[in-house]
C-alpha cells in the first residue's frame, strides 16, 4: 500500500467514518474543513513515525507540512531527502 493510500485511508476511517474515497480530496484542508484538531494532528504525527520512521520536529508541526494529504506527502518526501 503506498503512502497516499495509508494516508487516506487512516484519514477516512478514523476522521470521517467512512471508506468513500470521493469525501476526501488531497488537497482538503484538515483544519478549514473541520476533520481533524490538534489531537487529530499529533495521531497523524505519530502515524508517520509508526508506519513510516518519519520523527516530526516540533519546529516542523506546522499547517505546510501536516494540513492535508498532499501537505504531508511532500513532507515526508523532504524528510527522505
Amino acid at each position: 500500500m503506498s503512502a497516499e493510500n495509508i494516508l487516506r485511508s487512516y484519514v477516512l476511517e478514523n476522521y470521517l467514518f467512512t471508506d468513500d474515497q470521493s469525501v476526501l480530496s488531497n488537497s482538503d484542508s484538515f483544519l478549514e474543513k473541520g476533520i481533524l484538531d490538534s489531537t487529530g494532528i499529533l495521531e497523524i504525527i505519530n502515524l508517520l513515525d509508526e508506519e513510516f520512521g518519519i520523527v516530526v520536529e516540533d519546529e516542523e508541526m506546522i499547517p505546510e507540512n501536516l494540513d492535508s494529504i498532499d501537505n504531508i506527502l511532500s513532507f515526508m518526501e523532504k524528510k527522505n531527502n
